[in-house]
């Protein structure tokens, strides 16, 4: 041995091992390093030593020796691959190498002016980049209509500023395979209210979610039936007022229609600003769970709750020393990673370390009830959601003074509300978060957040064609222990999406595994709120509505929201997204067959104009280019639009079906006959046809005819035949196909993520 060096443990790699085949399809594709030709040259392992060395590295700021980094080393690791916590995405994605970008999301202010505008317009792009999502509030903006002194004209207002936001997230892709994910935040006082609320009523603004800034002023108006006041933000003068029920009204109905927009408690979140000093809380990360000063970053990680539980005599019970233990060496693990993440901006660095927030939150909440017996939609759940997340805030407050009496208390704290309180040093300003896990949880092989469980059997199609029905681990070995498992029963659940109404399971597991709509909305939100109490920051969480739920529904999830003290509210109702997939035989079964389409007005040229809310199916076709989904939608009038996506193959075939699909929508709502449509396309060659079920493909435009075809049958019957593809009538595309993998999407913790090919739209 050379005088100097280090002898290290070596570490133990049986990860590589012990993660399920979905966890590594996921980490192949989207978390270790690859080479030039995008072939992995990390295994999972390495993956785990590279982020506990990087991370653990930071301990040399407070004058660790070379011994003392690799026990901490360790220690990280075996946290990580013993899958009892793991960090956010960006950390296991770069942690150790070049970019070393390790947050998910920012928040930038918005200035109102046009240099502010656009220099947050090129900090957007520079945080897109680097892998990151963007939440930005508009209110600052002065409204349209307004004086621009400097050139004595009229501002366009803040909607037409978003868009600019909008398309320079359009340009930018990350990392090759997403576009980013942004927030976009309104004041409900704003005079530009109402045009905010309706801005994505039309498809526009895909890279934002948006959310109402709702303020005590005005939710006491609601309640009261009463008008409430707009100010202009230039100004800070009265610039009118608005109906507050009428407003609240459009909130709602827009959400239940489109799933926007989301509701943001303002007033709430800024009372718990632990640092006002510094700071007025605007927006939120682009999933709704993280309020975040202007430039502030966040830095998130979760605990796998089913890892923390013990055999008792009396069954499962949660083991509260060990989980002690993993909340006090996440929070060391959290407080590292702001010392070695470099930012994209230096005003981030600045603001992050000043306040040096963590989020440690949860996942495998659902998990961990079911090994319980507890179901998810019961008091008893509730109490022990609040029970756990009291346990947990307080532990980490705990670590953090720890780790303060070593290292320091984060700069800004003599003007925080914890040395206004008369509270001793802490490290971190905010410890607690619950954010979104998607991915995460494939990692883990766990269920996501605090959510339900969406499903307990997925069907997923491989090589094309054959159905491979995979069930959810807890539940198929209680199955085969209670001998009720077979496939046949399995591929029934995977169809009926739910237990509900299977007689061959046992009515005390059909109540302990309810997936998320089986459940009354009002327990989502009683969990949220559970949670809440005792979190810092936020919890991502989405509420699921049943595709039947009325606008009524949603009004009385947001009362009783702002009655229990959550500080924010994301709902998804089934159905609600133009591009939703049709999924279950009792999904379809629920819809009443349209009649038979009329055309428009003869004669007419130009296109009649889309209607908010039209209703679809789409069809899966083999082709020679590869796998092609087709979206055939419809309103009252009849057939009106069509849109296609080639699955992983891209390129021109992707384009020229886009454009193709275009012509048809335009001709169908300018009043031309679908069938003479058919007609036209039916037949037409490619040098790549592709046999399918059925019959032969000749091409991309055959394979757009053929779904056509089937449409209109559906149209006229509610059924339709295969013919020469194979209709997707089955649970994994509940949601929406996966613009990636064109899978399933669920629709969880205000984001959507595919737990086929790991893709999510927030992570």
């Amino acid at each position: 041995m050379k005088k100097g060096e280090i002898v290290t443990t070596a570490y133990d790699t049986s990860i590589n091992e012990r993660l399920a085949p979905n966890a590594v399809t996921v980490l192949e594709r989207r978390y270790l390093k690859k080479d030039d030709t995008g072939s992995p040259i990390e295994q999972p392992s390495d993956m785990f030593v590279r982020v506990a060395e990087n991370i653990a590295g930071a301990e040399r700021t407070w004058g660790a020796t070379d011994e003392e980094v690799d026990a901490v080393a360790h220690d990280f690791y075996s946290l990580m691959t013993d899958l009892e916590f793991l960090p956010n995405s960006p950390t296991l994605m770069n942690a150790g190498r070049d970019l070393q970008q390790l947050s998910a999301c920012f928040v930038l202010p918005v200035g109102d002016s046009m240099e502010e505008i656009f220099n947050s317009v090129r900090d957007t792009a520079l945080i897109h980049k680097s892998g990151g999502g963007t939440g930005f509030s508009f209110s600052r903006l002065r409204p349209s209509g307004d004086n621009v002194r400097s050139t004595q004209g009229v501002s366009s207002g803040p909607i037409t500023f978003m868009s600019v936001f909008n398309q320079a997230t359009e340009a930018v892709k990350q990392g090759g395979t997403r576009r980013g994910a942004n927030m976009g935040v309104l004041r409900v006082d704003h005079p530009d209210i109402m045009e905010f609320i309706e801005c994505k009523k039309d498809g526009d603004f895909s890279n934002f979610n948006i959310s109402v800034a709702l303020t005590e002023e005005f939710m006491d108006a609601v309640k009261a039936g009463d008008k409430y006041t707009l100010y202009n933000p230039r100004t800070k003068e009265v610039a009118g007022e608005l109906d507050a029920r009428d407003v609240y009204d459009r909130i709602v109905n827009l959400a239940w229609a489109t799933g926007d927009p989301g509701i943001l408690f303002i007033d709430r979140i800024n009372a718990d600003n632990p640092t006002p000093s510094a700071g007025e809380f605007e927006a939120t990360n682009p999933c709704g769970e993280q309020p975040l000063l202007p430039y502030e970053a966040c830095n998130l990680g979760s605990i796998n709750l089913s890892r923390m539980l013990a055999v008792t005599d009396d069954g499962m019970a949660v083991d509260w020393d060990k989980l002690r233990d993993v909340v006090h060496r996440s929070i060391h693990f959290l407080d590292n990673v702001i010392e070695v993440n470099k930012y994209p901006l230096d005003k981030i660095d600045e603001m992050v370390r000043a306040n040096r927030k963590v989020g440690l939150g949860v996942m495998a909440w659902a998990d961990m009830l079911a090994m319980m017996e507890i179901p998810y939609n019961s008091d008893e759940a509730v109490e022990l959601g609040s029970d756990i997340m009291e346990f947990i805030n307080d532990e980490a407050k705990i670590a953090s003074r720890e780790l303060a009496e070593k290292r320091g208390a984060f700069p800004n704290f003599d003007e925080s509300v914890y040395a206004l309180n008369g509270g001793g040093p802490i490290r971190n300003a905010t410890v607690t978060t619950i954010a979104p896990t998607g991915t995460l949880s494939i990692i883990a092989a766990c269920s996501s957040g605090v959510e339900p469980l969406f499903a307990l059997s997925y069907v997923r199609t491989v090589m094309d064609n054959d159905r491979l029905v995979e069930v959810n681990p807890l539940f198929e070995s209680i199955a085969k222990d209670r001998g009720f498992y077979t496939p046949e029963l399995m591929g029934m659940i995977a169809d009926n999406g739910t237990l509900h109404g299977i007689g061959d399971v046992p009515e005390d597991v059909q109540n302990v595994f309810v997936t998320a709509h089986d459940i009354e909305p009002i327990w989502h939100i009683k969990t949220q709120a559970a949670f809440q109490e005792h979190t810092d920051n936020a919890v991502s969480k989405t509420v699921n509505f049943s595709n039947d739920a009325t606008p009524e529904d949603v009004r009385l999830v947001y009362n009783l929201a702002d009655e229990l003290g959550v500080k924010g509210v994301t709902i998804y109702r089934d159905g609600s997204k133009d591009m939703q997939v049709l999924s279950t035989g009792k999904t379809a079964q629920k819809q009443e067959a349209p009649t038979q389409p009329v055309a428009a007005t003869p004669g007419t040229l130009a296109p009649r104009a889309r209607a908010a809310v039209t209703s679809g199916r789409t069809e899966k076709v083999q082709t020679g280019c590869g796998n092609l989904y087709v979206t055939i939608n419809w309103d009252d009038l009849g057939m009106c639009e069509v849109f296609s996506q080639m699955g992983k193959s891209g390129g021109c075939a992707s384009s020229m079906c886009e454009a193709l699909s275009r012509m048809i929508s335009t001709s169908l709502r300018a009043g031309v006959d679908p069938e003479s449509l058919v007609k036209q396309l039916r037949g037409i060659r490619c040098p790549s046809p592709a046999w399918a079920e059925g019959g032969k493909v000749l091409s991309c435009a055959d394979a757009i005819a053929i779904a056509m075809e089937h449409a209109l049958e559906f149209i006229v019957s509610g059924t339709a035949t295969n013919g020469v593809s194979k209709i997707t009538n089955s649970l994994d595309n509940l949601n929406g196909a996966c613009p990636e993998c064109g899978g399933s999407l669920e629709h969880e913790s205000g984001c959507a993520v595919c737990r086929a090919c790991g893709y999510s739209k927030c992570a």
